[in-house]
């Protein structure tokens, strides 16, 4: 009663009815209420942030060609993650995989980078809704298999769920399993890592360095002697040797932590002379080591320094690399023991890796071996073998693999047989691999549905037409529909046969090529009579390489015709040289008119927009006696510097004058812009401006001239005989694709957020030359839907 009078007495002084404090008293609790649920929500939408799945691809410069098995690794861990032998890509990351929505994959028949940029243009949406760009290999003989699996062109057709597929290998009978040597040695349940580190008696007989043995009175102990356990930190190490008068000398040295992270890549000058570089399987070259001062004393410290105490070492066939650094470890993993053969034989790091991981290293195509790429797949052998165990790893039965039919000489031979038909040629340009079984398969097996749509779809159920634009059309409206319900989903547009044509591609190509010429040319004067070649010449390469100059009387004053190897020192050249005092005269700097010219400023506009561009700059004036090394301590102070691009001449292998940076946001690049502008370095003044050229374009422009090696046809009398005729196909094809880039993105509107979206452009083996594909791919968000 008391306390009712005192209320009620308060409410009084503050001029208030008890009524209303009471109203106020609710009104604070809501207030409280809502303060919560709010901050609740803001928690959730938080958490959901942090979820949220993204990539983060590794394609700058050299890396930007993916190839066929690389894009099923990468498809197989979005559909599967761990799971069924499912491994992260090297070359792409998925973050939060478990949290993406669902995977599509848009697949356009019958075009190729070519066509891309020859229509750049039209693609208005790809070229602002992907993020990460690739090249792909031209496209096999059944392109949708080689991405996915072998299975998906026979069972995964004419079904929105699928079913199971016909793996490539045979899975053995347990009499078979009992006989394996890897059971033999180590059962078939699964083991954590210390199951599998060499015992003292292993590494005794395998040759390993150890306290006491003869020969190693000077060897290193790495003094990592604490005790190991299954959670013990794993790190990967390779070497490369050159031959000298001692016998093998380790030059390179590689090491890499569990997380695939290089920590460690050093060239080591060897004591005595070398006699051969053994640059085949080093890659080292003269050049190469030339310049290097670290002797074998201090990276044996260093690797001391980065080596836990519990550190467990895993290579293949460790014990080389072990001995050539003249270094004791007491725990290591063989991998080359790991995977045993009977009779004591042995598996190649190579096979293993394409066998077990399905990743390509010691390509053909590069010089020499890389330690960090056979560091890291060492690792994620020992990865594959712990997570699935003995038994899942005999039952890849990769003896027989070894020696299956289509690994065989007389089979690799039988598959580069070329098939022409329809001016097309059947053959693929990758090296013929191992069949890989359908990852769907599994999806169906957790009951997730998948959809494959497209032509071959629409013929079986009788919903397809003859016209083009209605095929495209129907499976785009059926692709609406269906794949809101499906976890994986394949959707094929179409080109008709005719848009392949060999004349058409010619016309395409040789167009292509005489668009970039222009674009990489100006014209310069004009100048007096006395003007000196050679100081116009120097000043003019400061922009960048120059492929031709030559000077041109036919004008009343001389003037200067100069193409530039590349489109950024042009338009360089363009910008801070036009209206300049040169040799005596102010010149005028513009580029030549032409038909295909007109569209000139606003091709170089997008160029400048387009989002693989974002955050890179090029910079002109670069030493060629710098290497990538030396570029990277001079560029150190630019904030926010992710990667640096120093592109090479594909005859000679020589870096040009000229590289590109990339940093982490485009504000830090234009700030870059402006530092370098002002400063010099080497005593050469650099120069810089925004990257023009997306980083995977630059081998492809470099084979513009010479595909392979071998001139392109050109199409000149083509171009001549049916010039009318072309012109109209060739504007009709543009029609065509700029609707298949509308229904992309009217398809891509559709999809919800947190889908991982990959466009694939297989390309085209052309009598004229083989047209490289394009991938582009990246996740949907929501702000960055509504910018499209």
């Amino acid at each position: 009663m008391f306390a009712n009078e005192m209320a009620e007495a308060t409410c009084i002084i503050r001029h208030k009815r008890p009524n209303e404090c009471n109203g106020e008293v609710e009104e604070l609790q809501k207030t409280k209420k809502k303060r919560k649920v709010d901050e609740d929500t803001c928690q959730s939408q938080h958490k959901h942030k942090e979820k949220k799945s993204r990539l983060s691809a590794v394609l700058f410069g050299e890396n930007c060609e993916i190839s066929h098995d690389q894009v099923y690794e990468f498809l197989k861990y979005a559909a599967l993650e761990k799971h069924h032998n499912a491994t992260q890509p090297s070359w792409c990351h998925i973050y939060h995989q478990r949290h993406l929505a669902r995977v599509v994959i848009i697949v356009l028949q019958e075009v190729s980078q070519l066509y891309f940029y020859r229509f750049y243009l039209q693609f208005k949406h790809l070229r602002k809704a992907f993020r990460h760009r690739f090249s792909l290999p031209p496209t096999s003989a059944n392109f949708i298999a080689s991405v996915c699996g072998q299975g998906i062109s026979m069972k995964h057709q004419n079904s929105k769920q699928g079913s199971a597929s016909v793996c490539s290998g045979r899975i053995p009978n347990c009499s078979d399993l009992q006989k394996d040597p890897i059971i033999q040695k180590y059962g078939e349940e699964k083991h954590g890592l210390t199951s599998y580190i060499l015992t003292l008696e292993e590494m005794r007989k395998y040759d390993y360095p150890l306290e006491g043995s003869p020969g190693c009175e000077n060897y290193v102990h790495t003094q990592c002697e604490s005790p190991r356990t299954d959670s013990s930190p794993l790190f990967g190490l390779d070497c490369e040797m050159c031959l000298t008068e001692k016998g093998n000398e380790v030059t390179r040295v590689a090491l890499v932590d569990a997380e695939s992270r290089c920590i460690m890549d050093e060239l080591i000058k060897p004591e005595t002379p070398i006699l051969n570089y053994l640059t085949r399987y080093s890659g080292i070259t003269r050049k190469i080591l030339l310049p290097v001062k670290t002797k074998l004393p201090e990276i044996q410290d260093k690797l001391k320094k980065l080596l836990p105490r519990d550190a467990v070492l895993v290579g293949h066939s460790l014990n080389a690399d072990l001995q050539a650094l003249q270094m004791i470890h007491p725990s290591v993993i063989d991998t080359s023991l790991l995977f045993a053969r009977h009779k004591g034989r042995r598996f190649k790091l190579k096979f293993l890796a394409k066998a077990v991981l399905g990743k390509e290293i010691q390509c053909e195509n590069k010089v020499g071996h890389d330690p960090t790429e056979d560091a890291e797949a060492a690792l994620e052998l020992l990865k594959y073998f712990i997570d699935q165990g003995p038994r899942k790893v005999a039952e890849l039965s990769l003896e027989t693999v070894l020696t299956a039919p289509n690994l065989t000489e007389s089979s690799q031979q039988k598959s580069t047989i070329e098939l022409q038909q329809n001016g097309v040629w059947k053959q693929s340009s990758e090296p013929p691999s191992m069949p890989k079984p359908c990852f769907l398969d599994h999806l169906d097996a957790t009951g997730q549905k998948t959809l494959l749509l497209g032509r071959q779809e629409l013929v079986s159920s009788g919903l397809c037409q003859n016209s083009l634009n209605t095929l495209n059309k129907q499976i785009l409206e059926r692709a609406i529909q269906e794949v809101p319900l499906s976890s994986f989903s394949v959707i094929q547009f179409a080109l008709h046969s005719e848009y392949v044509a060999p004349d058409l591609v010619a016309e395409v190509c040789e167009k292509v090529r005489l668009q970039l010429a222009d674009m990489c040319t100006v014209y310069v004067g004009p100048f007096g009579k006395d003007f000196c070649l050679e100081s116009l010449r120097r000043e003019f390469k400061k922009c960048g390489p120059i492929r031709s100059l030559t000077v041109l009387t036919e004008t009343h004053q001389p003037h200067i015709r100069i193409q530039y190897e590349v489109l950024e020192a042009a338009q360089l050249a363009m910008e801070s040289l036009n209206g300049a005092e040169v040799a005596g005269s102010s010149i005028k700097v513009q580029r030549p008119v032409t038909v295909m010219m007109l569209d000139c400023d606003m091709l170089i506009k997008e160029l400048e927009m387009d989002i693989e561009n974002e955050g890179v700059i090029y910079v002109a004036g670069v030493k060629k006696t710098l290497t990538e090394t030396d570029l990277q301590e001079k560029f150190s102070h630019l904030k926010d510097l992710q990667a640096l691009f120093l592109p090479r001449d594909l005859k000679s292998g020589k870096h040009r004058n000229y590289c590109f940076l990339k940093f982490q946001t485009s504000e830090s690049a234009l700030d870059a812009v402006k530092a370098i502008n002002r400063q010099g370095a080497e005593g050469i003044r650099l120069q810089s401006r925004k990257a023009l050229t997306p980083s995977h374009l630059h081998r492809w422009i470099s084979h513009m001239d010479h595909n392979d090696g071998k001139p392109i046809q050109p199409a000149h009398n083509i171009l001549h005989v049916k010039k009318e005729q072309l012109s109209i196909s060739e504007q009709d094809l543009r029609k065509k694709l700029k609707k298949l880039d509308h229904s992309i993105k009217k398809l891509y509107k559709n999809l919800e957020n947190n889908t991982l979206c990959v466009i694939l452009l297989p390309g085209v083996n052309s009598v004229y030359g083989s047209c490289s594909g394009l991938g582009l791919m990246g996740i949907k968000e929501e702000n960055r839907s509504n910018a499209c």
